[in-house]
């Protein structure tokens, strides 16, 4: 990923939180039958390695959970993103030198996978995903709440993965490249269109650092 000094995001914790808060990644990978791309719920683990551990699971059927053992893996935790249009920079008004572009936060993870297929393993990181997605919603499913034999069966049809991470780049492209008046004026801009992910990216603008 090309990473201007004035968008790079270095801090592991803001890092974390993006990767956290990404519901759904698309992890990467290059074997025998070329690229292959699968989206994918994924648990982070902060504190296993320098940069924390992926885990995660592919049906069974996909055949590029095979991939995962031939190399370096790559994962994209993807938004918000929102375009900027140049008619929200002040300056445009002065010199007119003032081009489309998009705002956008980013992360991408790299790393060697480790396959999961022992049952105990694979149902631990199954229960880990769901308290992840359903520990803060009401009444909350559990993996105990599926029949003991469908679970088996579920847990026999998919094979996991454990990817510590050796490299972690993050981008956040938050107009930091522009005055503050051109800034001001793009958050204003955003906060007009009221859509979600412009809210979300004019909030970011505030706290690039977060």
């Amino acid at each position: 990923m090309y990473l201007p000094t004035s968008f790079r995001q270095d801090d592991l914790d803001a890092l974390h939180q993006h990767i956290e808060q990404t519901g759904l990644a698309m992890l990467v990978t290059h074997g025998e039958s070329g690229l292959q791309a699968s989206p994918l719920p994924l648990l982070l683990a902060r504190g296993e390695g320098p940069f924390g551990t992926l885990y995660g699971h592919f049906a069974r059927a996909n055949p590029q959970w095979r991939d995962l053992a031939g190399g370096e893996v790559l994962v994209l935790f993807d938004g918000p993103d929102a375009y900027v249009r140049p008619g929200w920079y002040p300056s445009k008004a002065e010199h007119g030198k003032a081009v489309p572009t998009w705002n956008y936060l980013s992360v991408q993870v790299r790393g060697q996978a480790e396959l999961i297929e022992a049952p105990d393993r694979l149902l631990a990181l199954l229960k880990g995903l769901t308290e992840r997605h359903e520990g803060q919603r009401p009444q909350p499913w559990q993996v105990s709440d599926a029949p003991p034999a469908y679970l088996e069966s579920q847990l026999r049809a998919i094979v996991g993965f454990a990817l510590p991470i050796s490299r972690l780049d993050g981008k956040w492209k938050l107009s930091q490249n522009r005055s503050e008046a051109d800034r001001a004026g793009v958050v204003e801009g955003l906060l007009a269109s009221g859509e979600p992910d412009a809210l979300a990216i004019a909030r970011r603008m505030a706290n690039p650092a977060g």
